[in-house]
């Protein structure tokens, strides 16, 4: 049944309930292994209902309501936030605030978004209100409107209070949640979601998939939007069942995720890159004898950019218990775009390409032959979703750019989000792009570089953290993974490459994490070797200079809940000297290299 079917995500849950009662939607793997607790539709649906009945006498239709649950509480969660919408207020997820970073955070949250009312689980609620309270007791930057808050523990509300439930007139247009933006590149900013997108989103996915049998397994955290559009809604919609357990669990073991695919069927499950990256470095094989995946047809790859090596390595390792490459599923999308703008199954000729570094620095896309020198691999992200539309554009001049230059990527479409929270500028900046040679428009600005080619999009890197080094252009992530590949006792995908100013000069710092195995081991020896290895490396590959590096403990470096790396945050705790470092090096002065004489240097060559 297609989005326009229903006006609201309330009458997609109503219709779900009223037609497959007793069909479990939700279960949850305690530990990542054991059911501890299940939802069917009409559960969920009376659960919606007593909460909202609950929330109605004190909320009026619009009003924002936070929603605070550990991992380990999805079904309340998901019970909580159809709450909301049942009761016409606008849900805000967070996470359980962990530190005085975190706090400070969710004081702001409160703050812009006006916050009275705060929900929560009975086993969480009195740590949150003390804790709240003394961080409250410690802060002088919020205003007393700001401090008045109510905690309400949703399940020990009485399912009898749902028969009070008021319906509420509640249309496509109607703000169903906000998605706070990751932070990767700036401010968390708070994306407003409507009814109307989702259900247009959970609608574009079922007509790129036409065929496809949803039951999934999902471990992404559902404040997340990979893990609430793709792993809650969609299986609404879908009118199937999702296997729930707490990335935690993966992070610990991350066998527990595909013996989940294994032992429930799944044919839809997915993470960000790291996450297949991390099952081959950390699966054995004595863990997954019995291991089945088969079934496995959509294995979602986003959130994060795709490494084409990831996959081959992926396959080579699981293909054995049946896991075939082509079920390898790239997208690419952002929260404001509420979750996907393109997508596409892994074939073998469009989905990885090769291009010529150096035109790439020149936002030029050269294809070249696999193995040539210079050259560097590119996975696509897939062909606009159905009813999106997608552009290439110069972001200085606003016009369209040639076939196969690289670009801003510009989206639109009805599933994507149209502004921020009251943040007009921000909002004009980003959702109110128009082509310059046609005013056509409105498009989503998403920040991101990319190109198309042969009607699939590849992503390059992103606006804000291009850097340039002695006239040429840098994409991070090129720099990151040959860092991360320089020496063997340095951890994958847990780098950022960024600048700083010296003297006026852009000059570029690698933080990089060590592997956890080698740190046990590390001594300072080892140390020198490695920033040697890291520093030529990246020299005698990109012609740049490295003017400091930060060896970083294991799982310390910035990273948003999804993993995506955190570098602005990361270059502001460089500078302000609190990254959890094993060593910080500077090149000296003496040691600096003239951009313009390098060929004295080993393996350089003068053109």
């Amino acid at each position: 049944m297609l989005s326009n079917s229903f006006k609201s995500l309330i009458e997609l849950l109503s219709d779900r309930a009223q037609k497959q009662p007793d069909n479990q939607v939700f279960t949850f793997l305690k530990d990542g292994e054991i059911e501890s607790g299940s939802l069917t539709y009409q559960a969920l649906d009376r659960q919606a209902r007593a909460i909202a009945a609950s929330l109605q006498p004190i909320t009026s239709v619009g009003d924002r309501v936070l929603l605070v649950y550990p991992f380990n509480a999805s079904l309340e969660f998901i019970a909580a936030l159809f709450g909301c919408f049942y009761a016409g207020a606008i849900a805000i997820p967070t996470r359980p605030p962990q530190n005085a970073e975190e706090w400070a955070d969710f004081g702001f949250r409160i703050q812009e978004c006006q916050v009275d009312i705060a929900l929560t689980s009975a086993a969480l609620i009195d740590k949150l209100q003390n804790s709240w309270l003394g961080w409250l007791a410690e802060s002088a930057d919020l205003p007393p409107e700001s401090k008045k808050l109510s905690w309400i523990a949703t399940d020990r509300i009485s399912l009898d209070s749902g028969l009070n439930w008021q319906k509420r007139e509640i249309d496509r247009d109607a703000i169903a949640y906000f998605q706070y933006t990751s932070g990767s590149t700036g401010i968390p900013k708070a994306v407003v979601i409507t009814h109307g997108n989702v259900l247009q989103q959970c609608s574009n996915y079922q007509q790129a998939l036409p065929n496809l049998d949803y039951w999934g397994v999902n471990w992404l955290p559902l404040t997340h939007d990979l893990g609430l559009v793709a792993g809650i809604m969609q299986t609404i919609f879908a009118g199937n069942s999702t296997v729930l357990m707490s990335p935690i669990a993966v992070f610990q073991n991350p066998s527990r995720w595909l013996k989940a695919i294994s032992t429930y069927k799944a044919t839809v499950s997915g993470g960000p890159n790291f996450a297949y990256d991390m099952c081959v470095q950390r699966i054995k094989p004595e863990q997954i004898t019995d291991l089945d995946l088969s079934n496995w047809q959509v294995a979602g790859n986003g959130a994060e950019p795709v490494r084409p090596e990831t996959l081959e390595r992926f396959t080579e390792m699981f293909a054995p218990y049946g896991f075939r490459r082509e079920v390898f599923y790239l997208s690419y999308g952002m929260a404001e775009a509420t979750l996907v703008i393109s997508g596409d199954a892994v074939n073998e000729t469009s989905t990885v390409r090769f291009v010529d570094e150096q035109a790439l620095q020149e936002k030029r896309v050269v294809m070249v032959a696999k193995g040539q020198a210079g050259s560097r691999a590119v996975a696509s992200c897939g062909r606009a979703f159905p009813g999106n539309r997608v552009r290439i554009v110069n972001p200085q001049t606003l016009a369209p750019c040639p076939p196969d230059g690289v670009g801003e990527i510009w989206a639109q479409g009805l599933g994507l989000s149209s502004s921020y929270w009251q943040r007009p500028e921000e909002t004009e900046q980003t959702f109110q792009g128009y082509l310059a040679d046609s005013n056509d428009g409105p498009f989503l600005r998403t920040g991101d570089l990319g190109f198309i080619h042969d009607d699939q999009l590849f992503i390059t890197g992103r606006l804000k953290d291009m850097m340039i080094f002695w006239g040429r252009n840098f994409y991070p992530q090129i720099l990151e993974q040959t860092s991360e590949e320089s020496h063997p006792a340095l951890s994958a995908n847990a780098s950022a490459a960024f600048s700083v100013d010296v003297e006026g000069e852009e000059r570029l710092v690698i933080a990089q994490e060590v592997d956890r195995h080698a740190f046990r081991k590390l001594n300072s020896e080892q140390i020198a070797e490695i920033i040697g290895a890291i520093r030529q490396t990246i020299l005698l590959e990109h012609l740049v200079e490295v003017y400091a590096i930060a060896l970083l403990k294991p799982a310390t470096l910035p990273k948003t809940s999804s993993g995506k790396v955190q570098r602005r945050r990361c270059r502001d705790r460089f500078l302000a000297g609190t990254l959890t470092v094993i060593e910080q090096w500077f090149c000296p002065v003496s040691e600096r290299l003239d951009p313009t004489d390098l060929t004295s240097l080993p393996g350089i060559e003068e053109a």
